[in-house]
C-alpha cells in the first residue's frame, strides 16, 4: 500500500466528518459484537453441559492469541502511519506490532469457534471479521497484508479446534 492508495481508499471517509465518525463507530461496534459473542458462546456451551467443547473453546483461542502476541512483539512490523507519514482515521499511537492484525485474527478465531458449534453464527462472525479487516486498513492502522495474515491465522488456528474435537 502506498500513501496515494491509502489516501484514495480513505478519501470518502476522511473528507467527511460524519464519514470518519461512522467508520470509527463501525470499528468499535464490530469489535464489540465479536467480543461479546464469545462469552455468549461459552455460556451456551456451559448451559448445555458441553464442558469439553467449552474447555477447548477457551484453550485453543487463548493459546493461539498468546502465540500470535509473542510473534507480533518480536517481529514488530511498523504501522502504515509510521511508514507512510499519514494521519490514521482511528486515534492510534502504538509503534510497531502491526503484523498480523490481532483484531482481525481474534474475529476470525472467534468466528471459527462459533462455526464449530453453529455454522450460521460462525459465518456471520467471519463476515464481521472481513468488515473489520477493511475498516482497519481504510483507517490507516494496518496494511492489507496485516489483516490478510490475521484472517488466515485465525482460520488456521480455528481449524485446531475442529481437530481437537
Amino acid at each position: 500500500m502506498t500513501k496515494e492508495q491509502y489516501e484514495a481508499w480513505s478519501a470518502p471517509f476522511r473528507n467527511s466528518k460524519m464519514g470518519t465518525k461512522l467508520l470509527c463507530g463501525a470499528d468499535r461496534a464490530v469489535t464489540a459484537a465479536v467480543f461479546f459473542s464469545y462469552p455468549a458462546l461459552l455460556c451456551y456451551l456451559f448451559q448445555a453441559g458441553r464442558v469439553r467443547e467449552a474447555f477447548f473453546c477457551v484453550m485453543v483461542p487463548a493459546a493461539s492469541f498468546a502465540l500470535l502476541s509473542c510473534f507480533r512483539s518480536l517481529y514488530s512490523a511498523k504501522r502504515p502511519y509510521e511508514v507512510l507519514d499519514i494521519r490514521p482515521l482511528l486515534p492510534k499511537k502504538t509503534a510497531g506490532k502491526s503484523f498480523p492484525s490481532r483484531h482481525v485474527f481474534s474475529a476470525f478465531m472467534i468466528g471459527m469457534t462459533h462455526f464449530a458449534i453453529c455454522r450460521p453464527t460462525g459465518i456471520l462472525i467471519c463476515a464481521l471479521g472481513a468488515a473489520l479487516a477493511y475498516i482497519r486498513v481504510v483507517c490507516g492502522v494496518h496494511f492489507p497484508k496485516d489483516t490478510a495474515a490475521g484472517a488466515l491465522l485465525g482460520i488456521l488456528s480455528g481449524c485446531a479446534y475442529f481437530i481437537l474435537l
